[in-house]
């Protein structure tokens, strides 16, 4: 009987927390998007700078999935099948920027390819910009999304072994055939996890991008720093309506992530 009791105490505060702190906020930015009707709702979200700072958060979000998704593929494939100096390093380096600061992370690109940065005269010398620019976007980006896929192939690729393969060069298979028809399926599920949490993170990025930006209106303001303009500007009709865009991504984005989890769970 204590232990029924403790149970449900146990799942009683679990619930009444998740509600408190993720089913409220997240019910608020809808009811706060659509209060002063569906006509405002449609035309904060049609607005052109809204449509250019979705449009610029979907382009830096399809430049950095792609090169964080190759990066993750090889340092899970290095590290799951290999032994080499350095691969604990590199396995800390991975986890690196869950540890720091978004913000951090976004000055230290200012500090290497800023104006007076490091390498700021090479870059000024040839008419490379990269910070206040949309590179720098991609970068920090980058820095902030770059351990999901590797931390999701990692123990998925160390569990398979590398029993098959083996089996697949020693018949003849290129490594190209061997990754294309042996690892790539035996991952893929594992692989699409990642990218999708990867793909979130990157759309909903805000701290190092806000930092590297320099929130040129127009020009580098992503959808979350868009959010942050108009509600400091008492805009939060507009605020709400395009934070909830970022909301229901969030939502599909978990819907997908469930999904795939499932299916892992339950192989045909």
């Amino acid at each position: 009987m204590r232990a029924r009791l403790f149970r449900g105490a146990l799942i009683a505060v679990a619930l009444g927390f998740l509600a408190l702190f993720l089913v409220m906020p997240l019910v608020t930015v809808f009811v706060q998007a659509l209060e002063m009707g569906t006509g405002v709702y449609w035309a904060a979200v049609t607005e052109s700078e809204a449509l250019r700072a979705v449009g610029l958060t979907l382009t830096v979000a399809a430049l950095a999935v792609p090169l964080n998704t190759m990066f993750g593929i090889a340092a899970a494939w290095a590290i799951a099948r290999f032994t080499f100096p350095g691969r604990q390093l590199l396995i800390t380096l991975i986890d690196l920027p869950f540890a720091v600061s978004p913000v951090i992370s976004g000055l230290v690109f200012v500090l290497l390819f800023g104006a007076q940065g490091l390498f700021g005269d090479w870059l000024a010398g040839h008419d490379i910009k990269i910070i206040f620019a949309l590179p720098g976007m991609v970068l920090a980006t980058m820095f902030v999304s770059v351990p999901f896929v590797a931390r999701e192939l990692i123990p998925v690729m160390e569990e398979q072994g590398a029993s098959a393969e083996e089996a697949a060069i020693a018949l003849g298979a290129s490594g190209w055939q061997m990754f294309r028809r042996v690892t790539l399926p035996s991952i893929s599920w594992g692989l699409v996890h990642g990218v999708v949490l990867l793909t979130a993170r990157a759309v909903g990025e805000f701290g190092a991008v806000s930092v590297v930006s320099g929130h040129i209106r127009g020009e580098t303001t992503t959808a979350p720093l868009h959010v942050e303009i108009l509600y400091n500007e008492y805009q939060f009709a507009g605020a709400f309506a395009v934070a909830s865009i970022l909301a229901l991504f969030a939502l599909v984005s978990l819907a997908a992530k469930r999904t795939i989890e499932w299916r892992i769970a339950h192989p045909r």
